[in-house]
């Protein structure tokens, strides 16, 4: 039964990189009336919303390795469940990605080695941000995600609204880091777009794994230790 769990990670993180990546490759600079910066990190978070209440009870909605690490450390998911979970993101991340590109590649003059939404440091970050910078900010900002989540889902906390403050935090977190990273904090979203571009995107995506994970880790331990009960599990509904 646990299928459903790992169908509905496949399925909601396929949404986030889908929505997310596709926002900036499709819509960000669309002459005149493009999103932009902010319209980005809007679409990142609202994928996040939506899929927490769609998919919350059956899976946790986690959408991201580093949540499900983080969650493990935090003492609020089953260890033995982070492969599978992990597992069906990326394969989710990877097939948004391909029909993202099918999208994209039918408009004229449209070039997947101008980064497709990946993440990169050094000559590859938006802003030419140096990789000791960008991997302190990954693992900064997914440490803040995780201590977020675990908060938002406490037994304590005001019920029904962790969802927003968890979608809310995403919007801050690319509000900051899409000019430093092209804001990851998942390493699968960030592999996705990656396996397409191809070259320095497969090169430099070990960053967006280690940094992300280490920052989910250190959340979830740091908010542990703050407020250790309750610590009900993040994986939506008991299997049979």
């Amino acid at each position: 039964m646990d299928i459903k769990k790992y169908a509905a990670e496949a399925i909601g993180t396929f949404w986030l990189t889908f929505a997310g990546c596709g926002s900036a490759v499709i819509a960000a600079g669309f002459p005149q009336v493009g999103i932009g910066l902010v319209g980005v990190s809007l679409a990142f978070g609202l994928s996040v919303v939506t899929m927490a209440y769609a998919i919350g009870h059956i899976s946790g909605c986690h959408l991201n390795p580093a949540v499900t690490v983080g969650l493990a450390a935090g003492g609020r998911f089953p260890a033995g469940q982070i492969l599978p979970y992990v597992i069906a993101q990326v394969a989710g991340a990877i097939v948004a990605a391909w029909l993202l590109y099918v999208i994209a590649s039918g408009a004229p003059g449209f070039d997947v080695s101008k980064g497709f939404a990946s993440n990169g440091y050094d000559a590859h970050s938006p802003g030419q941000y140096s990789m000791i910078v960008c991997f302190l900010t990954e693992v900064v900002m997914t440490m803040m995600f995780l201590f977020i989540i675990m908060g938002a889902t406490h037994g304590r906390a005001p019920a029904g609204f962790a969802p927003l403050a968890i979608g809310l935090a995403l919007v801050m977190i690319h509000l900051v880091s899409i000019p430093v990273t092209n804001t990851s904090v998942n390493p699968a979203r960030s592999t996705g777009p990656a396996l397409f571009v191809g070259g320095w995107a497969i090169a430099q995506l070990w960053l967006f794994w280690v940094a992300p994970l280490i920052g989910g880790a250190l959340g979830g331990v740091i908010y542990r230790w703050l407020s250790e009960e309750p610590t009900g599990v993040v994986a939506g509904a008991k299997t049979a």
